[in-house]
């Protein structure tokens, strides 16, 4: 395939599974073992066009926070994602220090879809078992404790050892199953807290590719095209998502893991696809 065509597909596949509930991650290594792997600094590049993207979405709701600080509100919310960002960061360095690596093949990507699916089922089960608000359109932010704040925290840092967890699925279903709030209070935060968390890792991984010499060679055309295709369908498919989950739970998205899942191994196991 020629490979704009391919850097222009590869685009598409970050914005769309970027923030829903399906891992990006575990689509893009899908992807690339029929459109070829890419280098670290693409990666980068389209995953920072999906956070550019959900930063244009959120900018209003983000103006609010930091220039009203001196409402309690708006202080105690801040003050929340900080600790789930502080707890992603610290559990992400430690994980890094310890030398975990991330899994490349595809039989992992797909037991994390296939599992992620059926807890995604159960929790969906569960929160509607328990009532209140949480089928609501509506929900209160103020209903993200501190304890809910600390375990999207660790929800994140999960889904990034493990591909095709998916941190947005990870970070929504931990604030909706231990929180009070609805799926859009819960989408909410899960997104807000991703901004700063995803830019981090992105500066992270960014330098640490420069300081190698990875940008020589870039094809830079290429990823150019990624990062705006990434940016549009970002958005598009978040706005989608938004008003999706009004009326809407996340059931849909855990039975096309489940599919996928399910289709990835018997491949894998008809010697289609590599293991």
């Amino acid at each position: 395939m020629n490979d704009t065509l391919a850097s222009l597909l590869l685009g598409i596949i970050e914005g769309i599974t970027e923030f829903l509930p399906i891992s990006s991650t575990g689509h893009l290594l899908i992807a690339e073992h029929w459109l070829g792997k890419r280098s670290d600094l693409f990666n980068i590049a389209i995953q920072a066009g999906a956070i550019l993207a959900v930063v244009l979405i959120y900018r209003a709701r983000l103006l609010e926070l930091v220039l009203g600080l001196r409402e309690p509100r708006n202080r105690t919310y801040s003050m929340k994602l900080a600790l789930a960002f502080g707890v992603t960061a610290v559990l992400g360095l430690l994980v890094k220090k310890l030398g975990v690596e991330l899994p490349e093949t595809l039989a992992p990507i797909a037991w994390a879809l296939l599992v992620g699916g059926v807890v995604m089922l159960g929790a969906e089960a569960l929160a509607a078992r328990r009532g209140g608000d949480a089928d609501g359109a509506g929900g209160d932010r103020d209903n993200v404790s501190w304890t809910v704040a600390a375990l999207v925290g660790v929800a994140q840092v999960v889904a990034g050892v493990f591909p095709g967890t998916s941190r947005s699925a990870a970070a929504i279903f931990a604030a909706l199953l231990f929180g009070r709030g609805s799926r859009v209070a819960a989408t909410e935060f899960a997104f807000l807290v991703g901004i700063p968390t995803m830019f981090a890792a992105t500066a992270y991984e960014l330098l640490h590719v420069l300081k190698d010499g990875g940008a020589a060679g870039e094809d830079w055309t290429g990823l150019g095209i990624a990062f705006v295709a990434s940016a549009i369908t970002a958005f598009v498919a978040v706005k989608w998502l938004l008003g999706y989950i009004q009326t809407h739970r996340f059931t849909v998205f855990a039975w096309y893991r489940i599919v996928l899942g399910v289709a990835l191994l018997a491949a894998i196991g008809a010697a289609v696809l590599p293991n």
